[in-house]
């Protein structure tokens, strides 16, 4: 039996081919995927060769170890049914459906213990964005948002998205985004922002002062994937306050003025990652829990209304390039494997 798979064969380039199936082992189940979702941040560093040398893939994710190289299969958001157990594996596990870090492929094999089940009454298309949820858990963790707080989220792609939707749970006293495209703002204000502005408006910080009362964020995260952003994220905040750096810039590189704002406000950097916990946590919290709320956060959000386009497996070049040539008409891209 065969499988189509996504590969990165090179910068700006993707190929879907088909590969045997390995061998299930003893204790293994065989998941069908239903959908996986792209998570447009990292994967398109990869896409775009934007990597930086020397860092591994993915060392938190048994499926994506390894060092960086051309060609590989990436991407760590599947969603399928158990369709095969190998011998040993639990018969409970067989038709369940489930969330797995997995790379784009129609079938593959999984420990039990690595997957998810996906509560009953959950769409797959919103499972899939656990991984993005559980990194904007992860981003309020590290903020530490108060009641009170005028917080501003620049970036609201998907993860930005999601990260304005939770904090717009929270008895804040202000939150407002900041993004390019008019579709994210608007989506942005639909999640809960109570002011959606774009970052090329000459009067930028005196917007967010103006709805903020006349005072300067207390929390700011960065989370365009856009160096440049940082500097006004910085702008933005007051005495004391906090800067959470969520983008990962891979090669790119970040100009910032630290000679202005940033000195005389005592202003922190934090940089937030999800594949680990702030070591304050780690007493109490495991990332198991983590991903545990985070579903949690999939259910109570429902952010299927994310998801801009669904495109079949076969035409996962077209979804890369949309990704990245058209980011103004695009949020949460899903590929689909009905008819694999």
């Amino acid at each position: 039996m065969n499988r189509l798979v996504v590969r990165f064969t090179s910068p700006y380039g993707i190929a879907v081919e088909e590969e045997p199936l390995p061998p299930l082992p003893p204790n293994s189940v065989l998941v069908q995927t239903i959908v996986s979702a792209i998570s447009p941040g990292t994967e398109l560093l990869v896409y775009r060769g934007k990597w930086p040398a020397g860092i591994p893939v993915d060392a938190s994710i048994p499926s994506l170890a390894g060092e960086f190289a051309y060609p590989l299969k990436y991407g760590y958001s599947c969603v399928g049914r158990v369709v095969d157990l190998g011998a040993g594996a639990p018969r409970q596990w067989l038709g369940a459906v489930v969330f797995a870090f997995n790379p784009h492929e129609s079938h593959f094999v999984a420990d039990p213990a690595s997957l998810v089940p996906v509560p009953a009454g959950l769409s797959p298309d919103a499972a899939a964005m656990l991984p993005n949820v559980e990194t904007a858990v992860n981003l309020l963790m590290d903020g530490r948002p108060v009641i009170g707080d005028r917080v501003v989220v620049f970036g609201q792609g998907i993860v930005g998205l999601l990260t304005t939707a939770l904090l717009s749970r929270m008895p804040l006293s202000g939150l407002a985004s900041v993004d390019h495209f008019p579709l994210r703002r608007m989506r942005a204000v639909e999640m809960g922002a109570r002011a959606a502005f774009d970052p090329e408006a000459p009067d930028l910080l005196a917007l967010i002062k103006e709805r903020f009362e006349g005072g300067s964020a207390d929390l700011t995260y960065e989370l365009s994937g856009n160096p440049a952003a940082l500097d006004q994220a910085i702008s933005a905040t007051g005495f004391n306050g906090r800067v959470v750096v969520g983008s990962w810039y891979g090669s790119k590189k970040a100009e910032i003025d630290l000679g202005g704002y940033f000195h005389r406000r005592r202003i922190s950097i934090v940089s937030s990652q999800v594949s680990t916990l702030a070591p304050e946590f780690t007493g109490r919290w495991t990332t198991s829990r983590r991903l545990q709320v985070a579903m949690s956060m999939v259910e109570n959000i429902r952010p299927t209304g994310l998801v801009t386009h669904r495109l079949p497996v076969s035409r996962a070049v077209e979804a890369f390039n949309l990704l990245d040539q058209h980011p103004e008409d695009a949020i949460q891209v899903i590929l689909t494997y009905e008819d694999v």
